[in-house]
């Protein structure tokens, strides 16, 4: 545990909560893609089967089981409690072009073809391309709400700061994951035309943030 890694899963925790607590109080999802939470939910739920096996820490079971229990009451809520206020119509990205690629890259690259590791190597692949559904549906509807564009930020904020927790790692315990390092950089590359539109609009009281409709 570093300082890297602490803000890191932080910063990923105020992500989901901004999100919950959006939809909570404005009783609405509009604007956000289930598809993207869904996949989110199957994310920790193939990282954390470790759960019922391994003890890490106090602090590493309280934050899977967090994690698990609000993305489940995220998904909850979008096609339950609030269903009639959510945007299908504009959530339409196809997700099996990701899983597709993602599970066959799961049982190419791993680094013990076990089960549980192939499902470890699964979560990592599917994270590092679980918000894209997200940022389509930004990008056809052509704006997000502020709170909708706070939640990605601190989901990137997450993603950088792991990154900074690995090259840490690195320099001080030889530690290097690969599968988990280019996954994670991937995932960068996705927020940063993103990170770019947050500054320069949303934090300059723009209120929600305009992107450029596809051709």
């Amino acid at each position: 545990m570093n300082v890297f890694r602490l803000a890191g899963d932080v910063s990923h925790l105020v992500a989901i909560i901004i999100l919950l607590l959006k939809i909570w109080r404005s009783r609405s999802c509009a604007g956000i893609s289930g598809k993207s939470q869904v996949l989110f939910a199957l994310v920790f739920t193939t990282r954390y089967l470790d759960l019922f096996t391994v003890f890490i820490s106090a602090y590493n079971t309280v934050m899977k089981v967090v994690f698990l229990a609000l993305s489940y009451a995220t998904v909850y809520l979008i096609y339950m409690r609030f269903r009639n206020t959510y945007d299908s119509e504009n959530d339409t990205f196809r997700v099996e072009f990701l899983l597709v690629p993602v599970i066959g890259l799961s049982f190419l690259e791993n680094y013990a073809f076990t089960p549980m590791e192939v499902l470890w190597t699964f979560s990592i692949f599917l994270e590092a391309v679980a918000i894209m559904p997200q940022l389509f549906m930004i990008t056809k509807t052509g704006e997000a709400e502020s709170i909708t564009t706070h939640y990605l930020f601190f989901l990137g904020l997450y993603r950088a700061l792991y990154i900074a927790n690995w090259v840490w790692r690195y320099h001080t315990e030889g530690f290097f994951d690969q599968i988990a390092v280019v996954s994670g950089v991937v995932q960068t590359i996705f927020y940063c035309d993103f990170f770019y539109l947050y500054v320069t609009r949303v934090l300059r009281g723009k209120g929600k943030m305009t992107l450029p409709m596809p051709v």
